[in-house]
């Protein structure tokens, strides 16, 4: 089990902590993590381009000239593909670039890049930041006296404004909320900044008591027994 040393704002040690083994000891999947990344950059892509086709086209309703005569091809619109200024052929349309990832999945992929980041060193653990008001020069000192001085995120409570607001103004840190950790933006950032009570920790294994069918029938009949006597 890897173990941190929990600093200070000051830069100062303040203890050790011992990291989940399950969230950061793992062996990163490389494959897992392409899947999920591909998957998060794809449901980015807004998916609204369009063009219009000869039929979406203003204009072209009346035949250009006569069908036969004329010397040239016989031609219905003066707005199919190949005029200029017709429709667009086999042209792109809205839709969805979403893919179907698995949840199983994007844990083992948050999993993967958390055990990364640990294995170079790039896990900071502070005990907290104790902002009483926002100071994005306070913040700034903060991340200097930890060693930090460019690509950072940031993980943050959603209540703790003095820390988003101090932070909010600094280029090379990104800010993110506990529950919107993911693969993805800890790849984009060599540092990783959490608070001792931000620390991602693996769900306890679920256990289901299985019961057979004649187990139940046998301690109904002993209830039964019991209570007639």
């Amino acid at each position: 089990m890897a173990t941190v040393t929990i600093k200070n704002v000051s830069g100062k040690d303040a203890g050790k902590v011992d990291l989940d083994e399950q969230m950061f000891g793992i062996q990163p999947n490389v494959p897992v993590l392409h899947q999920v990344v591909t998957a998060q950059l794809a449901a980015r892509r807004s998916g609204t381009q369009s063009t219009k086709t000869r039929a979406e086209v203003r204009g072209g309703g009346r035949k250009p000239f006569k069908q036969k005569g004329t010397g040239n091809a016989r031609q219905g619109s003066i707005r199919a593909p190949h005029f200029s200024g017709g429709g667009v052929a086999l042209g792109p349309k809205p839709r969805k670039y979403d893919q179907k990832t698995p949840k199983k999945m994007i844990k083992l992929a948050l999993r993967s890049a958390l055990s990364d980041r640990a294995a170079e060193g790039k896990v900071v653990v502070v005990d907290s930041w104790g902002f009483d008001a926002p100071s994005t020069k306070a913040a700034k000192a903060a991340l200097s006296s930890l060693g930090i001085e460019r690509g950072a995120l940031v993980v943050v409570d959603r209540d703790d404004e003095n820390t988003i607001k101090s932070f909010l103004n600094l280029q090379e840190v990104q800010l993110i909320e506990r529950g919107e950790l993911n693969a993805y933006d800890i790849l984009c950032n060599e540092w990783l900044v959490f608070t001792t009570n931000l620390l991602p920790v693996a769900p306890p294994a679920k256990t289901k008591a299985r019961r057979a069918d004649g187990d139940d029938e046998a301690a109904a009949d002993t209830t039964t027994e019991k209570d007639e006597s």
